[in-house]
């Protein structure tokens, strides 16, 4: 009765925002690259970071690539191979990640040009790692069980990643120029240490670095924690000059990629959005109403015929939807979802860069 209950509401709010007619004019759009599909992965993390890196090599003036995301990906599953048997089969080996997991790997491993390393390797016309994930879970148990990472298991592991996702080289030519994937980073010259990630929760210090304690933080790492105000006003600076934001957060059932449009409503759709606060942000994430489910591109800024601001999001799921792949996410979705968000350190305006020590 639960599960009927549920969809009802599902489709009538569906219902609500198909029948609004919304009208968006957009204030700033900075530029970004080709829509992309991840197609049945959870690696929406990766998809959007590099999205965001593609567009950060546009603001730099470096030009316009096409970065492989199954190159990042296949890094990870590897280090996770790695911290799921260090924690004795405990850690999170599924394929869920954050945005500083992108960076990492980037650091680590480097990139490579889409062109060179598609990463599908099987019959597929798009990426599918359900049968891939299968056999990562079950060469895991393996070592955990024989309390062993034995050289035999590393070579499987990567046996397995080239079946599925093709041989990874260790060097390649790009534009007549021979790379390793560590010196293509360089060549772009993208600093992964330039990059951080920004929350906003009353349960931990502001103007401190802290955890957020959601699933897909497998590495533990710090976020920048700031008052709801000045996370805001930091994507809004971002946005107003020329720099975008990878955005992590949850996909309520006010998010229809169908109808391009996100908002926060009350419990009547038909009424305007619920003004989201500080402490109605906090009460959502501590009774997970909002988490990490997914993580997308903001681009811009746009208003609708009533002046209420939305931000343009590029997802990863191809040109479906209205927008064509894309979708206008409300202010109020956007402070009440959003877990965090990884944006370039000069884009933080610089009254709160010294409040964080940057």
């Amino acid at each position: 009765m639960r599960k009927m209950l549920t969809l009802l509401v599902a489709f009538l709010l569906t219902g609500a925002l198909a029948a609004q007619q919304y009208e968006f004019t957009q204030v700033v759009n900075n530029p970004y690259t080709e829509l992309k599909n991840q197609g049945r992965t959870g690696t929406c993390w990766c998809f959007a970071t590099l999205s965001f890196l593609e567009s950060e090599l546009i603001r730099m003036e470096k030009g316009t690539f096409d970065l492989s995301e199954m190159f990042v990906v296949r890094g990870v599953y590897k280090t996770r191979f790695f911290d799921n048997y260090l924690r004795r089969g405990r850690g999170n080996l599924g394929p869920g990640s954050l945005s500083h997991t992108t960076t990492r790997a980037i650091a680590k491993y480097g990139l490579m040009p889409e062109s060179l390393y598609g990463g599908i390797n099987y019959d597929s016309p798009g990426h599918n790692h359900t049968e891939l994930q299968g056999f990562i879970n079950a060469i895991a148990e393996v070592p955990i069980k024989v309390r062993r990472l034995s050289p035999q298991t590393v070579l499987l592991l990567d046996a397995l990643l080239d079946i599925y996702l093709g041989e990874a080289p260790e060097t390649f030519t790009y534009e007549g120029t021979e790379h390793t994937p560590l010196s293509f980073v360089d060549y772009l010259g993208l600093d992964m240490d330039n990059y951080v990630e920004i929350t906003s929760y009353t349960h931990h210090p502001f103007y401190k670095q802290v955890p957020i304690e959601v699933p897909d933080n497998w590495e533990h790492t710090l976020y920048y924690n700031v008052p709801l105000d000045e996370f805001m006003s930091i994507a809004n600076h971002a946005l107003n000059n020329g720099y975008t934001i990878a955005w992590d957060g949850s996909l309520s059932r006010n998010f229809s990629q169908e109808n391009g449009v996100a908002v926060e409503p009350g419990r009547d759709p038909s009424k305007d959005e619920i003004n989201v606060d500080q402490e109605i942000r906090q009460e959502m994430y501590q009774t997970f109403q909002s988490g990490d489910d997914h993580l997308m591109h903001v681009t811009g800024i746009a208003r609708d015929q009533y002046g209420v601001t939305y931000y343009i999001t590029k997802n990863s799921w191809g040109e479906a939807g209205k927008h064509k792949g894309f979708v206008y996410m409300s202010e109020n979705y956007f402070k009440a979802r959003c877990v965090a968000y990884m944006v370039h350190k000069d884009a933080i305006p610089k009254a709160i860069r010294k409040k964080l020590g940057l």
